[in-house]
């Protein structure tokens, strides 16, 4: 049945009415405000995911993350998405999930490019517009460097490029302090890059589920990636080992930032998707089956407990 699942060509459509299916649900238990705004609102988010699950299969098709054509992670990323609803709405942290997803794209082309500085460029103008939207994100700043180091495009030059890369939207943001005469606006920026002094126990139930969810399914497909990297090339296995790096530190700003947690899952959900549809599409053990069954009855069980606990 994982084989079937993962492989058949129903599971996309499947996932995306499953989704639908979920969202009305949580819509009509949940109301939040009456008006038109609040529909605007729930149709861009949508919208923004259907883009992001779209640009997920480009990325694997592209850089081969999950050896084969597959669009498995897509239909993982929509089911997590579904079951999580405070991710229905839109707000930065939707916005800023995108702009990493983006970065993907030019990080990942600059692997073992002899002239990588226009690359990383366009990867730091990501993470810049990323920083402005949810500024905790600046603290992954550092793994995409070492990321850039393990694709052997980190240089000199590069270095520079990525700091002009990320500098630029907030040149940008200067002008527009100058103009409108704003100057508290920089000071309250970098309030915010300040880790909070909340305690995680200002995390919702909610949130909590979700993070044991998506803590565990992380950490087997990690693994799973660890011990079968051999399999893979060492281009694939190099993007893979970014990856694990990188949703390890956004699993990290939860604790350094727990009232950002929703934000912090909407990020999370894409790195932790892309692994998990490798564990899923390569593995055929007997284990493996029996994990596969066990995410897929958690789901439904994270999906009824958010619900009940909202």
């Amino acid at each position: 049945m994982q084989n079937t699942i993962t492989a058949g060509r129903w599971t996309l459509p499947a996932a995306i009415l499953i989704s639908a299916i979920c969202q009305m649900t949580t819509d009509f238990l949940l109301p939040e405000s009456e008006g038109s705004s609040s529909w605007i609102n729930r149709i861009i988010s949508l919208l923004l995911c259907g883009a992001t699950g779209y640009f997920l299969i480009v990325l694997n098709n592209t850089f081969a993350l999950i050896r084969m054509r597959a669009s498995v992670q897509t239909a993982i990323y929509f089911l997590l998405v579904s079951v999580c609803p405070m991710l229905h709405q839109l707000h930065a942290g939707n916005l800023a999930a995108a702009t990493l997803l983006a970065s993907f794209f030019f990080l990942f082309s600059s692997y073992q490019q002899t002239q990588p500085s226009g690359m990383l460029f366009h990867t730091f103008v990501c993470l810049g517009v990323g920083s402005l939207l949810f500024p905790p994100l600046i603290y992954v700043v550092p793994i995409y460097w070492i990321g850039s180091y393990m694709f052997q495009s980190l240089s000199l030059r590069s270095f520079f490029a990525s700091m002009v890369g990320l500098l630029l939207p907030y040149w940008f943001l200067f002008g527009y302090v100058v103009w409108q005469q704003q100057w508290t606006l920089f000071p309250e920026l970098a309030a915010k890059w300040v880790p909070a002094s909340d305690s995680i126990q200002v995390l919702q139930p909610w949130s909590v589920g979700a993070l044991i969810y998506l803590a565990l399914l992380f950490v087997v497909s990690a693994a799973h990636c660890w011990l079968a990297s051999l399999d893979d090339k060492l281009r694939t296995r190099a993007y893979l080992q970014f990856l694990i790096l990188l949703n390890a530190v956004l699993f990290a700003g939860v604790f350094l930032f727990p009232a950002y947690c929703a934000y912090w899952i909407a990020s999370l959900l894409i790195g932790v998707s892309i692994l998990a549809g490798h564990l899923f599409v390569l593995t055929h053990s007997k284990s493996s089956n029996i994990f596969f069954l066990c995410a897929l009855i958690g789901l439904v069980i994270l999906f009824i407990y958010n619900i009940w606990q909202q």
